[in-house]
């Protein structure tokens, strides 16, 4: 992080160039890496429209990766999903009808069979399961956020990630904004203290309402339940955790990753009442607080017809960091004022997510599948369930109305999302309320 832009160009195409020349490089009857063939195989576990695209900037990292096998717990989304990537990547997706795995048991069918590496894209819930079930099997691993939605999964995860760094397989995080260059750059300056020691922060990811599916004859309740999974905290962690955990990765980014020691926060159902919604809350506000005293402010809302924000600002005794997701402003002002050069304003908040923030999704797999090919497994462990976990507290403190600790959220025996699933599985968590719920 402490590179130059121009370095860090330098570097970012020395890596995939090095990626792109080991594909056929073999030193005698042993090739470069570890445990691969020579056409990279992978395998998709999710896919919903996440797991899809991160199925296409796979297949485009490298020149000599296909897509063998598929899993989903419906049959309908895997259909969709392989049509689509037929269509967009041709002959880079062969997947045979005996290696589309359907059902709740289709991830291990995956993982069993022959691929290389596993792109983990079902809902959160599933995700400690799904990491352990690739990191035994020694598979290499995108891995999107989040990973856990209870302490027990995220204690599950926090193994698997120690386990895969033993077997020297790579783990890539779905942490998008890591792998974004002007964010690298930005937040790059403020660990190197260019604002001075950082006195407050302010982070926030306010936007509307998402999807939501009708149900349809012949769902069961759990079926309907999965279908809908954001707005159940069993499945998604709710907003805070599924959707706003963006946020808090890049609020924890620019603190150097240190984990703030007390958390007290306020929550609930303002707008989005309706039992479809399951039973999550559609905003949250917390308060971290950090070992030093400093004390940086969250906000995150699902709610239409409200004004959007989705930034981190940071104040320093030297100055200022503005770093917003939505305009592209990368911007520090005061005693070291700068700049990011190649920033572009919009009128239209889409346009920059079409744009640069794309480039980020396939920076992930560039570095991903570059790790792998040079024998250099790319290792997102040491950062990446520190923000889950600290998206954790956000919710436990908002839940219940108390001032909780990230080692609470870490410890507590509380699971949310229960074992030995069926389509028949009868589950159901009411809506916490602050003061009453002792913890969740």
């Amino acid at each position: 992080m402490n590179y130059s832009r121009r370095q860090f160009l330098q570097l970012a195409g020395m890596t995939a160039a090095s990626g792109i020349l080991a594909t056929n490089q073999v030193f005698g009857s042993e090739r470069i890496w570890k445990n691969n063939s020579n056409t990279l195989k992978i395998g998709l576990v999710g896919c919903g429209g996440r797991g899809t695209a991160a199925a296409v900037e796979a297949l485009l990292a490298d020149p000599n990766v296909i897509l063998t096998a598929m899993a989903d717990a419906f049959d309908d989304h895997l259909e969709k999903s392989y049509r689509t990537l037929q269509e967009k990547m041709g002959d880079k997706v062969q997947v045979s009808q005996d290696h589309k795995y359907v059902g709740l048991d289709a991830y291990q069918k995956l993982i069993n069979a022959d691929v290389d590496v596993v792109l983990l894209a079902a809902p959160p819930a599933f995700r400690p399961a799904h990491l352990e079930a690739a990191v035994n099997a020694g598979k290499h691993i995108f891995c999107e956020k989040p990973f856990a939605v209870d302490g027990p999964g995220l204690r599950s995860v926090i193994a698997s990630a120690q386990k895969a760094k033993e077997k020297k397989l790579a783990l890539v995080s779905g942490f998008c904004w890591r792998y974004h260059l002007p964010k690298r750059e930005t937040f790059g300056k403020v660990l190197d203290g260019q604002i001075g020691n950082i006195l407050m922060a302010e982070s926030s990811y306010n936007t509307g309402e998402l999807w939501y599916k009708e149900r349809q004859s012949g769902w069961s309740d759990f079926e309907y339940q999965l279908r809908n999974w954001l707005y159940y905290n069993w499945l998604s962690g709710d907003h805070i955790v599924e959707q706003a955990i963006h946020s808090l990765d890049m609020m924890q980014w620019a603190l150097g990753d240190q984990l703030p020691v007390k958390v007290t926060g306020s929550g609930g159902r303002q707008k989005r009442t309706d039992p479809k919604f399951g039973n999550v809350y559609d905003h949250f506000a917390v308060i971290y607080e950090y070992e030093n005293g400093m004390k940086s402010y969250f906000s995150c809302r699902q709610q239409n017809d409200t004004a959007p924000s989705y930034a981190v600002e940071l104040i320093g005794d030297q100055g200022k960091c503005l770093v917003d997701c939505r305009t592209g402003e990368h911007i520090i002002s005061g005693k070291n004022p700068w700049k990011y050069d190649d920033e572009t304003k919009f009128t239209d908040d889409k346009a920059y997510e079409k744009s640069a923030s794309r480039s980020m999704y396939q920076q992930e797999h560039d570095e991903l599948f570059a790790s792998i090919r040079n024998n250099k497994p790319k290792y997102d462990g040491d950062w990446m369930f520190k923000s889950n976990q600290v998206a954790l507290a956000g919710r436990m403190a908002g839940y219940t109305g108390q001032t909780v600790s990230v080692q609470e959220v870490l410890n507590s025996d509380i699971v949310l999302f229960p074992n030995n699933l069926s389509w028949d599985t009868q589950y159901n968590i009411p809506i916490a309320i602050p003061g009453i719920n002792p913890a969740i």
